[in-house]
């Protein structure tokens, strides 16, 4: 990823048929959709992926699919561990990085319990890093099963080994997110922010990009606010778009992903809302909340003055 410019790498959704079973043709589509607002890479086998609902056949079928389809157009992530022995989680990384990933992303919260100590968690990423001789790494500070984050020291201590390369945060935290930043400056090495409530700071801090659910709602708008983020003679609008996604944030994690996947249909997109996660009832007023958003963006886009 650190050949990747600074910009949007999204945690991709994972098309269904309504039957339950992986949407193919649907997924080429959703490729083809981020590629085209301007994504600088991709996230897949992510927890908007719906990674615990898959296979691990599923996985590696999907994965290949994208790398596939982009060609080298961009770089591809991919999570790679999923619980276990280390030495399991080391095979299946493997396995994820010969379908031609960039990196294998490693889950901090499957890596240890929250009752283990930082340097139980140190060990194991040591250990897994022995174990996959070769591979570049990243961390997902993901919320499942719980959020483990890393402090600035525990990432530098990584990115030194020049095996960790990416790092996709989820600290919420303006400050830790300048530290881990300052901590690792140099390195080949990108931290991506998950979090749009401080995104446009972030990017001024330095971070490589955004990774951001909010991104499977309007991927070119969070592009768009990648490349005019340090633009003063713009500075009213990338305001008025960040604040666009903070003012919505409620709206885009209710029962998500199905809410993304319908704001997706509705612009035109061919995918259905079917998720094999268990998120919620998608309510009518959750559908009339998602209308409106749709409404409120396409008034934001004409006054941007840029192109779908």
């Amino acid at each position: 990823m650190e050949k990747s410019r600074k910009g949007f790498v999204p945690v991709m959704l994972m098309p269904f048929q309504n039957d339950g079973q992986i949407d193919y043709d649907s997924l080429t589509k959703l490729t083809e959709l981020y590629l085209a607002a301007g994504a600088t890479g991709l996230f897949a086998n992510c927890l908007s992926s719906e990674m615990f609902e898959l296979t691990p056949e599923e996985m590696l079928k999907t994965i290949t699919h994208i790398i596939d389809l982009v060609a080298g157009a961009v770089p591809v992530v991919a999570t790679g561990t999923f619980g276990g022995l280390i030495r399991q989680q080391a095979d299946f990384v493997k396995r994820v990085h010969d379908t031609g990933t960039e990196a294998v992303i490693t889950i901090t919260g499957l890596l240890a319990s929250a009752d283990q100590s930082d340097e139980y968690f140190n060990d194991q990423v040591f250990q897994l890093l022995d174990l996959t001789p070769g591979i570049p790494l990243g961390f997902y500070e993901c919320p499942v099963p719980y959020k483990r984050l890393l402090s600035p020291e525990q990432l530098r201590k990584f990115v030194e080994t020049g095996r960790v390369i990416y790092h996709k945060d989820t600290c919420l935290d303006l400050g830790q997110v300048q530290q881990k930043i300052g901590a690792t400056a140099g390195y080949k090495f990108g931290l991506y922010d998950a979090y749009m409530g401080h995104a446009v700071d972030s990017l001024k801090a330095g971070s490589a990009g955004l990774s951001c659910i909010q991104g499977n709602f309007y991927p070119e708008l969070i592009v768009w606010l990648c490349n005019h983020y340090d633009d003063t003679s713009r500075a009213d609008e990338v305001k008025a778009v960040e604040q666009f996604f903070v003012h919505n944030m409620h709206v885009m994690h209710d029962v998500y992903p199905i809410v993304a996947k319908y704001s997706l249909k509705q612009r035109g997109i061919d995918i259905s809302t079917f998720t094999r996660r268990k998120v919620g009832i998608f309510s009518s007023e959750i559908k009339k909340n998602i209308e409106k958003l749709n409404l409120e963006y396409a008034q934001l886009h004409k006054s941007l003055e840029y192109a779908l």
